[in-house]
């Protein structure tokens, strides 16, 4: 009995053992094929090449000039060895720096990466290209081509392009498409659109041996990147330079005044991109950012001045909005306004009447505004000053666009814990104290009362095949559109009446303009002062920063110019004539209809 046991025990055992060996050899053999073949099939990434930036004629703004990136076998121990190779590379490219290049190559071989040490990052297409077979017959050595941005213009509209740079560590934790392109937008339209510009990566599948040999491509999915297409015009951008003259600093926005379009601009001094591209050198760096007259700030959104009288046509709306006052009341306009035995001065003391929003604006008067601004209060004058785009970011369409300061009690209550004062309301008034603006924001005023709409500024009409919209919305009380046309007279009267504050600076455009002139005090100037210094005694950052902004033509307004010249001490005198030669460019290259000349038949 115990043997007939044991023997159907053996029995049971080999047949679990048989159906083992069936299940491992034959059942299995199919998933442990799949296993196989996935283990064959390479996959990568392929990093995309970058969009580029054109105007809007499709001028080239930022491309990708075509070159080659020299390459060493990595995980090299020995010095010996590492040097052999350089000295091959020197001995075909003697304009390059051993040292230099060993220390590229130090610097980034790892132990993760299997591929080449890129050790030069780009060379010119050309220049290598008849040494790339001396290169290419040493085993150790790897000569790829590759791309590098390149801004042709240098450091034309370099504030409003930007550059990239090199992506470090956080970059390609929050983009992993950077560890293949290794660059990101750092500044500018490069910046804001940087996604669209980047791209999304290919991918690449082949077959390989077990030494990693390719053997067949089995699927490849292309790369993508979108081309940005702005609204500059290259032409006129150029021109912008030549028209802010010898000027030392400051901003121009040439907008359009109907949908916003920003046909150029330019925040002066300028620098030249490409530099920033491969790393720029510390002496460049500390120039750049020691300048006095601060080239790497771009002040068309990332700089912050005090309105001065650029702010009336707003301030005067506001008035009207509280229904105490409408475009007609008669307010007086004299050498000063006093209040609690301080003395708030005009700017002139030669005026001495009763006027109107029109007069107002023409004169720039200075105690219309304070008496004005006085009776409302500044609980009714801030709403509407944010309302047209003071204290509130435009939406323009570069990165961090300043806000701006439109002052109330609420904003120095929580700036500086303290409370709102009735000389607070009178500084305000005319565009000083606390107010703090950019020249976008001035520009994106003006284009309010040339066409009685708010529109956002931008720079992109299309990114790829996708045109951009952009918002635009009526924003006036209709008590303000009922002023609307008092106003419009009185920026009118300030370009074309011998007594508008504009008048002799704006008389070199070849069209009817609108306009407004304004002085900003950088330094406080005490009231108590009868025989007040004049700007061109001071020196020079002490001075005023002069503002104009105006809409043209008159008759069908189409385009804002705002013009900002740092310590130029006089508005009007300052940034008139720049304004005026904008706008005869303008007329040049077709944008303005020559029916509108001043010459032309009245329309």
């Amino acid at each position: 009995m115990r043997i007939k046991i044991a023997f159907t025990l053996l029995a049971l055992m080999w047949a679990l053992l048989l159906t083992r060996v069936y299940y491992l050899s034959i059942k299995s053999n199919k998933y442990y094929e799949q296993i196989a073949e996935q283990n064959s099939i390479k996959s990568e990434r392929i990093a995309p090449v970058r969009g580029q930036i054109l105007d809007r004629n499709l001028q080239p703004l930022a491309v990708n000039d075509l070159g080659f990136s020299i390459n060493v076998k990595p995980h090299i121990k020995k010095d010996a060895e590492l040097n052999s190779y350089i000295e091959h590379i020197v001995s075909v490219f003697p304009e390059l720096n051993a040292t230099q290049l060993a220390k590229n190559y130090r610097r980034l071989d790892s132990p993760y990466h299997q591929d080449f040490v890129p050790v030069v990052e780009f060379l010119d297409y050309n220049k290598t290209l008849t040494r790339y077979a001396q290169l290419e017959l040493n085993d150790g050595i790897s000569v790829r081509a590759t791309s590098k941005r390149l801004y042709p213009y240098g450091d034309l509209a370099s504030h409003i392009i930007g550059y990239i740079g090199r992506a470090n560590l956080k970059d390609i934790e929050e983009n992993p498409t950077t560890k293949l392109t290794n660059y990101i937008g750092r500044a500018g339209i490069e910046r804001f659109y940087n996604d669209d510009l980047q791209g999304i990566p290919g991918q690449r599948r082949t077959r390989v041996t077990a030494l990693n040999q390719r053997v067949e491509l089995v699927e490849q999915i292309n790369p993508s990147s979108s081309d940005v297409i702005l609204s500059i015009d290259l032409e006129l951008q150029k021109y912008l330079l030549e028209a802010f003259g010898e000027q030392r600093a400051g901003a121009i926005v040439v907008m359009n005044a109907k949908n916003g379009e920003i046909l150029a601009a330019a925040s002066f001094p300028e620098y030249d991109l490409n530099p920033f591209v491969l790393g720029i050198p510390q002496k460049e760096w500390d120039e750049l950012i020691n300048d006095i007259d601060h080239p790497f700030t771009n002040k068309l959104v990332n700089a912050l001045y005090p309105p001065g009288s650029v702010v009336k046509m707003t301030m005067g709306m506001a008035f009207f909005n509280s229904n105490l006052f409408d475009a007609y009341s008669p307010i007086l306009c004299d050498a000063y306004f006093e209040l609690g035995g301080r003395k708030f001065r005009n700017w002139t003391d030669k005026i001495n009447y009763d006027m109107t929003i029109v007069d107002a604006i023409k004169t720039s008067c200075d105690t219309y505004f304070y008496r004005g601004a006085y009776h409302v209060g500044i609980d009714r004058i801030t709403p509407v000053l944010e309302r047209y785009g003071f204290g509130v970011r435009t939406g323009i369409d570069l990165p961090n666009e300043y806000v701006g300061v439109a002052p109330g009690k609420e904003w120095k209550r929580k700036r500086y814990k303290q409370p709102w004062f009735q000389g607070d309301t009178i500084n305000t008034s005319i565009g000083q104290g606390n107010f703090l603006v950019t020249p976008v924001q001035i520009a994106k005023n003006t284009a309010i009362f040339a066409t009685g709409r708010s529109v956002t500024p931008h720079f992109a009409l299309r990114v790829g095949e996708k045109e951009l919209v952009w918002d635009s919305n009526d924003i006036m009380s209709e008590s303000e559109k009922a002023a609307l046309s008092e106003v419009r007279r009185g920026m009118w009267a300030v370009a074309n009446e011998p007594s508008g504050t504009g008048f002799k600076a704006l008389a070199g455009a070849k069209i009817r303009l609108g306009a407004k002139t304004g002085t900003a005090q950088v330094v406080g100037i005490s009231q108590s002062e009868k025989v007040r210094i004049k700007e061109e005694d001071m020196e020079y950052l002490n001075r005023s920063h002069a503002w104009i902004t105006t809409y043209g033509p008159v008759e069908e307004p189409q385009y804002v110019v705002t013009v900002l010249v740092e310590h130029g001490a006089h508005g009007g005198s300052t940034g008139g004539p720049i304004a005026a030669r904008v706008y005869n460019k303008l007329i040049e290259l077709g944008y303005i209809d020559e029916k509108y000349l001043k010459t032309a038949k009245k329309i």
